[in-house]
C-alpha cells in the first residue's frame, strides 16, 4: 500500500490520502453497508482521475468513483482506491438555453446546478430527495429518478452525451452515432474499438431474451441498460453508461437535457383510513395528469408528530390517516390548477376514496409539505431500539394496476416473518419504498433480511416488476440479478463488464460477481 500511496502522490495533484481517519470515513454511504477502502483520492482534474486509473490499471489496484456518497445500496463503497469527485471536480462548464443542454461535471450537486440554472428558467428534471448532496455523476451512474418520474422519466432520458474514460485511460466520448459512425467506431484498434463491437453483438446475441425478460414498466434500472439498443435502432454508449454504478467507465463530464420550470403548481393532499385504500385511489388519480402522487404512511405521520422541528410543519393533516398521498398538479393559470385539482377530489369521492381533501397552492406552502415528504428516509432512521427500517428490499416496483394486490402480498409476507415496515414512495409509478424493521446485530434477524428478500424477489417476478426502480443494484440487490433477468443475460452482463473492464478493477462486485447480501453489514452480528 505505501508503494501505491506514494506512486499516486508523485502524480496526482489533489489530495491523496491512505491515513486511517480518512479511510473510515469513506468506509460507508447512506446504505447498511461498511468496507474499508484502500485509500481515497480527491482529485484536482481529469489528469488526475487519468493517473489514477493508469496507476490502478498497472497495479491490478480497483477504483472506485465516488460523489455524495448518497447510495441506499452500497454501490459507493467497496475495496479499492475512492475517487471522489465532489472537492473540485463540480463545475458547470456550459449552458445553452436556447437547445436547452447544460455540461457539467460529475461532481456538481444537484441543487446547486438547478440554483444556477435558475436565470435560464430550466432545470434538470430528476427530483432526487437527498437533492442537497445528490451528485449529478452519482444520479447518472445509478441512472436516478425522483418523485415527478410520471412526466420526467428517469436520468437516462435526459443525458444526451457522456465524456469518459476507459479502465485502460483511453477518453471517450459517448454520443448518439449515425450508421457511419458506428460502423467506423467498430473497426478502431482500441478498447473503445472492441467494447463497440462487443455490445452490438452481446445485443443481437441476446435480443428476443432482452425484449422477454426485460420489466415492462417505467421504473427498472437493475443490471445493465441493454433493452436501451433493442428500442429504437439508435446506438449511443452513454446509454449503457448511466446506471452502470461505475463497472464500466469513469464519467468525466456529462451533456444533460433541461426543461422549462412549471409556471404554477399545486398540491392536494389526499387523507386515507386504510393503508391499501390509497393503493387503491391512485389508479383513479392517474387519469387526471398529476405529475406525482407521493406517499406518506403512518408510521411517518406519527414520526413527523413527535419530532419539534416537523411537528409545526404538519398544518396539511386532519385527523389520523393511516396514508397519505400528495398530489401534485402543474399549470399555467390558477383557474387551471383550481379545476385540475377539483376534477381529481370529484373522480374520488364518487369511488369513496378519501376522507379529507387539503388543498394547498400557495408555494411557500407547498414547499413545506415537500420538506417534510424529504424529511422521511431521516425520520425513519431515527426509530429508538436495535430494530431499525431497513433499506434492502425498499426499491421494488411494478405496474400501478397491480400495486394494490402486490403491497397487500408484500405485507403478507412481512406479517409471515414476524416484522412491520415503514413506507413512503412514488404510488405515481408503482415504486413503494418499503423499509422492513430489522435487528441487523442479530443473527437470526440477518437471516430474516435474507428471507424476506427472496420471498420479494419471487413476488416481483410474478407481477413482472423490478427488484431496483430507482437505488441501483450496489451490494443489496446484485445478488439477485441472475434470478431477476435470467441466466442468459445475466451472462450478458458479465460480457459487457469484461468488454469495458477486462481486468476487473472498476467498482467489482457490484450488478455482476457480487457478494451475498448479507455481507459486509456496518452493523453485524458481532457489533
Amino acid at each position: 500500500m505505501d508503494g501505491l500511496e506514494q506512486e499516486l502522490k508523485q502524480y496526482v495533484k489533489g489530495e491523496v490520502r491512505f491515513d486511517k481517519f480518512s479511510r473510515i470515513l469513506y468506509s460507508t454511504d447512506a446504505s447498511i453497508y461498511e468496507i474499508e477502502p484502500i485509500g481515497v483520492v480527491i482529485p484536482k482534474g481529469e489528469e488526475d482521475v487519468a493517473a489514477v486509473l493508469r496507476i490502478a490499471r498497472e497495479d491490478g489496484t480497483p477504483i472506485l468513483p465516488r460523489g455524495g456518497g448518497t447510495s441506499l445500496a452500497g454501490q459507493a463503497v467497496g475495496r479499492a482506491v475512492m475517487v471522489d469527485m465532489s472537492k473540485f471536480m463540480n463545475q458547470v462548464l456550459e449552458v445553452n438555453p436556447e437547445e436547452r443542454w447544460v455540461r457539467v461535471q460529475p461532481g456538481i450537486v444537484l441543487d446547486e446546478l438547478n440554483a444556477q440554472l435558475r436565470p435560464s428558467g430550466l432545470f434538470f428534471a430528476p427530483d432526487v430527495a437527498p437533492s442537497n448532496r445528490a451528485t449529478i455523476g452519482g444520479m447518472a451512474g445509478n441512472n436516478s429518478c425522483g418523485a415527478r418520474s410520471i412526466i420526467y422519466g428517469k436520468t437516462i432520458d435526459h443525458v444526451k452525451e457522456l465524456r469518459v474514460l476507459l479502465a485502460d485511460s483511453e477518453e471517450v466520448i459517448c454520443k448518439p452515432l449515425t450508421r457511419e459512425a458506428f460502423e467506423a467506431k467498430g473497426k478502431q484498434r482500441t478498447l473503445e474499438g472492441q467494447i463497440y463491437r462487443e455490445v452490438q453483438r452481446i445485443v443481437e446475441a441476446n435480443r428476443d431474451e432482452i425484449l422477454k425478460r426485460y420489466p415492462k414498466i417505467m421504473r427498472r434500472v437493475g443490471g445493465y441498460n441493454l433493452d436501451e439498443f433493442v428500442k429504437n435502432g439508435d446506438f449511443n454508449l452513454a446509454k449503457l453508461m448511466v446506471g452502470s454504478e461505475g463497472t464500466l467507465a469513469t464519467i468525466l463530464e456529462a451533456k444533460l437535457n433541461l426543461v422549462p420550470r412549471p409556471k404554477m403548481t399545486a398540491l392536494c393532499i389526499v387523507h386515507f383510513r386504510e393503508f391499501l385504500e390509497a393503493m387503491e385511489a391512485t389508479n383513479e388519480i392517474l387519469p387526471c395528469g398529476p405529475s406525482a402522487v407521493e406517499l406518506i404512511d403512518k408510521m411517518i405521520i406519527d414520526l413527523t408528530k413527535g419530532t419539534m422541528e416537523y411537528a409545526r410543519r404538519m398544518t396539511f393533516v386532519q385527523g389520523n390517516p393511516e396514508a397519505l398521498l400528495l398530489v401534485e398538479f402543474y399549470g399555467t393559470s390558477f383557474e387551471e390548477l383550481r379545476a385540475k385539482v377539483e376534477a381529481m377530489e370529484e373522480r374520488l369521492r364518487r369511488k369513496g376514496f378519501g376522507y379529507a381533501f387539503v388543498r394547498v397552492f400557495d408555494p411557500e406552502e407547498q414547499a413545506n409539505v415537500w420538506k417534510v415528504r424529504k424529511a422521511g428516509l431521516g425520520l425513519l432512521q431515527g426509530i429508538k431500539g436495535d430494530r431499525k427500517p431497513i433499506a434492502f428490499v425498499e426499491d421494488t416496483a411494478v405496474a400501478p394496476e397491480h400495486l394494490p394486490q402486490y403491497i397487500r402480498r408484500f405485507r403478507q409476507i412481512l406479517k409471515e416473518h414476524g416484522t412491520t415496515a415503514g413506507y413512503y414512495g412514488h404510488t405515481s409509478v408503482g415504486c413503494l419504498h418499503i423499509r422492513p424493521m430489522i435487528n441487523l446485530k442479530d443473527v437470526k434477524e440477518i437471516e430474516k433480511m435474507r428471507a424476506i428478500a427472496e420471498a420479494i424477489s419471487d413476488l416481483v417476478l410474478e407481477y413482472g416488476g423490478a427488484m431496483s426502480a430507482e437505488h441501483g443494484d450496489g451490494l443489496a440487490r446484485s445478488q439477485w440479478n441472475e434470478k431477476m433477468f435470467g441466466p442468459v443475460l445475466y451472462q450478458a452482463f458479465k460480457e459487457v463488464k469484461r468488454a469495458f473492464d477486462p481486468q476487473g478493477i472498476m467498482n467489482p462486485g457490484k450488478i455482476v460477481d457480487a457478494p451475498p447480501m448479507t455481507e459486509n453489514l456496518r452493523y453485524g452480528a458481532n457489533y
